[in-house]
């Protein structure tokens, strides 16, 4: 029998506004979708659109009533409806990411069994996530750093003349180990006449210090760096990655840039034989979007899952977070229940 695809717009406001150096916000749509098979059980995904990649909760919507006469009625046909979803929409990576969560977690209800288990992985290997400060005042940010005193390590947003400021007032504030993210913010030439002050204050990765595009600017800031440079919006899919090799020391995945599980399993490969570290980020999404790339994290060396931990009412129940260790959820497919 036909797999029925539902979808819902759920609108999510985050404790603060979040900043970052392309913008602010404090409202965000995601779209939950709900695959049911003819024996009632429901697998659950989750679309999470940026503008900056092109889509919208009305795009993605638009995007799953196309994908869906396409979808096979194996729910194990993992393979086939990544195949298929490809050859109907190019792009629109985040509502093909909810559809393939959808189609885990119903494969592994049916199996009885969490995705982590069903990848024959151990949850106890899973690093330890990062939680992040977006920008602003050096006042407001201090007082964001001690209201996160749980979380052991901090991902400072960067890539604005406040730079400076905003980094000594988090390094005044606590002594926890500290990364950045400039999204592009900075060119090559800015990023490393930073590096002295990311070392005086201890920063530990540098994510995406230039545009994407600037492969250059990336290699330059590499060979100035002494700690790893870690491309994020450089890198979508497992086709980046390749070019990347030698130019960073590891690649960040997004479940809703690269378009699916199966995907980001293939990105963690590739990466591996191009000898790149790993990480796995997220947008602002509830802990249904997190607990699907939760699953993925016992195979990486760095984390920042914390998007569900920035809002001020999350829908969902999956994935949690103490003293900055994952906790997998134990129940099948991705484990996530509804509030």
């Amino acid at each position: 029998m036909a797999l029925r695809l539902a979808h819902e717009i759920l609108t999510l406001q985050t404790a603060h506004p979040f900043t970052i150096a392309r913008g602010s916000q404090s409202e965000y749509r995601v779209v939950w979708v709900r695959l049911r098979d003819g024996d009632g059980l429901e697998g659950w995904g989750e679309a999470d659109p940026s503008w900056y990649y092109g889509e919208t909760a009305e795009t993605v919507t638009a995007a799953l009533d196309r994908l869906a006469p396409a979808l096979p009625d194996d729910p194990f046909a993992l393979e086939e409806a990544d195949a298929a979803m490809a050859l109907v929409l190019r792009g629109n990576a985040s509502a093909r990411m909810a559809v393939s969560a959808a189609l885990h977690d119903l494969a592994g209800k049916r199996l009885g069994v969490p995705l982590w288990r069903w990848w024959g992985l151990d949850p106890a290997r899973a690093p330890r996530t990062s939680f992040t400060i977006g920008l602003d005042t050096p006042e407001i940010v201090r007082a964001k750093v001690r209201e996160a005193a749980a979380y052991p390590i901090l991902k400072i947003k960067v890539g604005t003349a406040g730079d400076e400021a905003i980094l000594r007032a988090v390094r005044e504030t606590t002594d926890r180990p500290l990364r950045v993210d400039a999204n592009g913010g900075w060119t090559a030439k800015q990023a490393v006449a930073r590096l002295p002050l990311l070392e005086e204050v201890g920063v530990e990765l540098i994510e995406q210090p230039v545009a994407p595009d600037d492969l250059d600017g990336l290699a330059m800031v590499r060979r100035a760096a002494r700690v790893p440079v870690i491309a994020d919006e450089s890198c979508r899919t497992a086709a980046d990655i390749p070019r990347l090799a030698g130019v960073v020391d590891g690649i960040s995945i997004k479940l809703a840039k690269c378009g699916s599980l199966r995907e980001a399993l293939r990105m963690v490969a590739v990466a591996r034989a191009h000898h790149l570290a790993v990480m796995v980020g997220c947008m602002i999404e509830t802990s249904l979007g997190i607990t699907a790339a939760a699953h993925l994290t016992p195979l990486l060396d760095f984390v920042d899952l914390d998007g569900a931990a920035l809002l001020a009412r999350d829908p969902f129940r999956g994935a949690t977070i103490e003293g900055g260790r994952l906790s997998l959820p134990t129940g099948p497919g991705l484990g996530v229940t509804a509030r």
